[in-house]
């Protein structure tokens, strides 16, 4: 058997270990972004958005914009932060915003099946192991537009089809291109991921569709803003009516205090600003990911019971310098052939996803890099004491 776990906790006032009935669950299933609070935590209420409650009543920001809900403030933005660190191209495109990617994903998948007229669902691949709400999303509401239809890798079907392209992917962090490269291939590419805290900024991402998330960026999932960038009109269109008809628009309050962070972000990474104690947001959690990952190389490289991947060093043109791959997730596997890597770690009250919920094998999990340093320490200290044991 494998799993044998060794009391990692702190002994209580009594000397003695804690009970384990009584030791904390740590939740790294989700990739909620706690662990940039440790950032904005420092501003105190300096940056901080007021709205009066005459404000904002209309729905339209501006009607004579392609994506009428858009508060400008925050294209200006978006379009700033891509200059500013150069992972995408933002000349000439069209910006939707959505309620999170979440919303744009589902935006990009109509508005690229609809005009089709297609008697039958527009296939959804992407190549394992992929984002595992990509099935859940496609097939949630049984359009008769899309349907999910596996790994791209295996995807042999005729027809038009939709890739979901995640790079770097979620959830093994690595880069990614399109697979399936046929004629009627639409793909969309998924770059929550792709800003310098996580990977070398190698190029401007330019393609057809690109989704970008705050929650991913900045750390503000709780806010739901995602934005699209589109080079073709008509699908951004679409795109646009998609989000008019699900949600009339996307929250001016949420736009606002995200146009916000990303200006202070633009700000922290400007040699000119005027805010000597602005530290400079990248940098400051591009460290902050290399501890992280350093810690847990370090906590299982005893064991021999779980392995994560190595990543090289690029040149990363917004750092200047080279620099190695440190993903929001880490892609981990328990090298027992046939354990249930998911079902061990639960059993010592840590919560991750599973490989088979990413079109992948169960001796996989995915663990969230991105909690609170007192939740990430916690979890070292578990997983460094799950020793390898044979009968």
């Amino acid at each position: 058997m494998c799993g044998k776990f060794q009391s990692p906790e702190p002994l209580d006032n009594n000397g003695s270990t804690p009970n384990p009935q009584l030791q904390p669950i740590i939740n790294l299933d989700h990739g909620d972004p706690t662990m940039y609070e440790s950032y904005w935590k420092q501003f105190g209420q300096k940056y901080s958005t007021n709205i009066s409650v005459s404000h904002s009543l209309s729905y339209f920001a501006n009607p004579k914009n392609l994506c009428w809900f858009m508060e400008p403030k925050l294209e200006e933005q978006i379009k700033n932060i891509h200059e500013v660190v150069g992972n995408a191209v933002v000349e000439n495109r069209h910006v939707v915003v959505g309620t999170g990617s979440s919303q744009l994903i589902l935006a990009a998948m109509y508005a690229l099946s609809d005009p089709l007229n297609d008697p039958n669902p527009v296939s959804v691949v992407s190549a394992s192991p992929y984002y595992s709400s990509y099935p859940e999303m496609a097939d949630f509401l049984r359009s008769g537009l899309f349907k999910w239809a596996g790994d791209a890798r295996t995807f042999d079907k005729d027809g038009p089809y939709i890739e979901m392209v995640t790079t770097p992917n979620n959830p093994d962090g690595f880069i990614r291109e399109p697979v399936v490269n046929r004629a009627k291939g639409m793909p969309v590419h998924d770059l929550a991921y792709y800003w310098p805290q996580y990977t070398a900024i190698t190029s401007p991402a330019d393609h057809d569709i690109m989704l970008f998330t705050v929650s991913k960026c900045t750390g503000h999932a709780g806010s739901r803003i995602g934005w699209a960038i589109v080079k073709d009109e008509a699908v951004a269109r679409k795109m646009v009516k998609f989000i008019e008809v699900s949600t009339i628009g996307v929250s001016k309050e949420a736009q606002n205090r995200a146009a916000t962070i990303l200006e202070i972000i633009s700000l922290s990474c400007s040699t000119k600003s005027d805010d000597n104690k602005l530290k400079n947001f990248f940098e400051y959690s591009h460290a902050l990911m290399a501890e992280r990952w350093k810690k847990l190389r370090e906590a299982i490289k005893n064991n021999k019971l779980f392995h994560v991947a190595k990543f090289p060093n690029l040149h990363c043109n917004f750092a200047k310098d080279y620099t190695e791959t440190y993903p929001a997730f880490a892609w981990m596997k328990c090298n027992e052939s046939g354990v249930d890597c998911e079902k061990l770690l639960r059993g010592h009250k840590i919560l991750t996803r599973s490989g088979k919920r990413f079109g992948s094998d169960e001796e996989y999990v995915r663990i969230s890099m991105l909690s609170r340093d007192e939740e990430f320490d916690l979890f070292l200290q578990r997983i460094s004491a799950i020793v390898h044991h044979d009968n």
